[in-house]
């Protein structure tokens, strides 16, 4: 054994299990540079492109939510606009049809009061058409019976009709004064 061999196994003896030896560093070292190399040159780009796009995207559906936002709050604005003239229509409509329905209820009054005058002004005509008529035959039934009691007083009839009726009328005149008079006083 020379001393350059000893030297070697004493070098191997005292080496950490932990640590890989030179070569194996150099080599693993090289390796590293060209992965990364290859992963800068080809890799790192399109990952660059990846996220480039997807960050271009994001900021589109941003905008877009955005704009649809816009859309969604005009679209809410335009609502309540509508929202409030259907109110004022509906209660303009509602006033109208209390006006009008306070309308129909005056003319229906006034309608059935003019209806109820014309039956009150019917009913009082007939009522004076049924008095003159039953004044008449009032009349009538007077004279005949005061002629008969005269041509009985008398023990004759009474030949001169027109003028046994005359004053049988002139008698039933002065009653009727009288009556009227009487009445006037008990008021």
């Amino acid at each position: 054994m020379t001393p350059t061999d000893i030297a070697l196994l004493a070098a191997e003896e005292n080496k950490n299990p932990l640590l890989p030896a030179a070569p194996d560093l150099v080599w693993g070292g090289i390796c590293f540079v060209i992965l990364l190399l290859l992963f800068w040159k080809y890799a790192l780009p399109r990952l660059q492109q990846v996220l480039d796009e997807r960050t271009a995207n994001i900021e589109k559906k941003l905008e877009q939510a955005e704009r649809e936002r816009a859309e969604a709050q005009a679209l809410l604005e335009q609502y309540r606009e509508q929202l409030a003239e259907a109110r004022q229509e509906a209660a303009r409509i509602r006033a109208e049809a209390q006006s009008e329905r306070q309308a129909i209820i005056e003319e229906a009054r006034a309608e059935a009061q003019a209806a109820a005058q014309q039956v009150t002004e019917r009913a009082h005509a007939q009522l004076q058409a049924d008095a003159q008529q039953a004044k008449a035959e009032l009349s009538r039934e007077i004279g005949r019976i005061a002629v008969e009691l005269a041509e009985k007083i008398v023990g004759q009839a009474l030949s001169d009709g027109q003028a046994t009726r005359a004053t049988v009328e002139q008698f039933l005149a002065e009653l009727e004064s009288q009556a009227g008079s009487a009445e006037a006083g008990r008021r």
